[in-house]
């Protein structure tokens, strides 16, 4: 297959771009840092600035995995403009490029997330047709679908990739490590709100079946169907670094570094991958201690 990511420096995108090159595929990375591409992929993958105009390029496939980083900020009105143009008004172009071509690819595979859903302080487990609780990140990840979902009018199947904390080597988990190597790490506000996770391997291997299953479509949740707790999650992986971690770190101390932005980790949900289960996929990690490890030691 020839396919076009975006957001292929992150995390994720790196890791489906090596995945796709050991299968075969050609790869084109649009990229506002070209240079960037060319070094991480030594060469190996098309790196572009902007899009070409019609015609000029042709993919059998697109995986929109672009967007700036979620918690790395506080949630300012300048910030959250800024979160959502790096994702719906880049799917809004790329959506209208897609449509120009005369010969459209096959499939498009937008990134969202679990915040679709909302914040939710109860134990249900939420599938893909649960009903999101209102609020930023809904809304975010709402608009965000909506334009990828626009691409179906022009005959191209549309996957919407739900994705919860990836476990592997970097992401969210490696901004975790320090404080729980140095004994410091230990369980946020109560330790009780649910955290969805889902190993990296399982993530790119899902997205890969997405692409060459021509008859799949629609939202997928990407976790694990073993949700943990805080307190789970933190216990699991002070146990995994053989260091304690019981060294709580109090939600108000989380809500004055990230205001708003502080119900990613204070708030939760816990998200079950119920059209994967029906599906038939059979998780790599289906349990976190065996993906802690994994993504620990890698």
């Amino acid at each position: 297959m020839k396919i076009l990511v975006t957001g292929g420096t992150g995390f994720i995108g790196k890791h489906l771009i090596e995945a796709r090159l050991e299968e075969g595929d050609e790869v084109v990375c649009w990229s506002r840092n070209p240079s960037k591409v060319a070094e991480l992929f030594q060469g190996r993958v098309e790196a572009i600035r902007d899009l070409p105009p019609q015609d000029e390029l042709a993919v059998d496939a697109v995986v929109n995995l672009a967007g700036e980083p979620i918690a790395d900020e506080k949630w300012s009105e300048d910030r959250k403009q800024l979160l959502r143009a790096s994702r719906i008004d880049l799917t809004h172009e790329l959506v209208g490029w897609i449509e120009a071509q005369t010969v459209k690819p096959k499939v498009l595979i937008s990134g969202s997330a679990i915040g679709y859903y909302g914040c939710h302080d109860d134990d249900k487990k939420l599938g893909e047709e649960s009903l999101p609780n209102r609020g930023f990140t809904h809304t975010l990840c709402a608009d965000w679908e909506a334009e990828a979902l626009k691409a179906e009018a022009s005959g191209v199947r549309v996957c919407l990739i739900r994705t919860g904390v990836v476990l592997g080597d970097g992401g969210a988990l490696s901004k975790m490590l320090l404080p729980f190597k140095l004994g410091l790490g230990g369980p946020i506000a109560s330790g009780k709100q649910w955290m969805s996770w889902i190993h990296i391997d399982d993530e790119i291997e899902i997205i890969s079946m997405l692409l060459t299953h021509d008859q799949l479509s629609g939202p997928f949740n990407l976790t694990s169907p073993n949700a943990a707790t805080n307190a789970e999650f933190s216990k699991t992986l002070g146990k995994t670094l053989g260091r304690p971690a019981f060294m709580p770190m109090p939600g108000f101390v989380i809500n004055l570094m990230l205001g708003e932005g502080a119900e990613l980790l204070v708030e939760g949900q816990r998200v079950y991958p119920e059209k994967l289960e029906e599906i038939g996929y059979k998780f790599h990690y289906p349990e976190l201690s065996g993906a802690m490890y994994s993504a620990v030691n890698f």
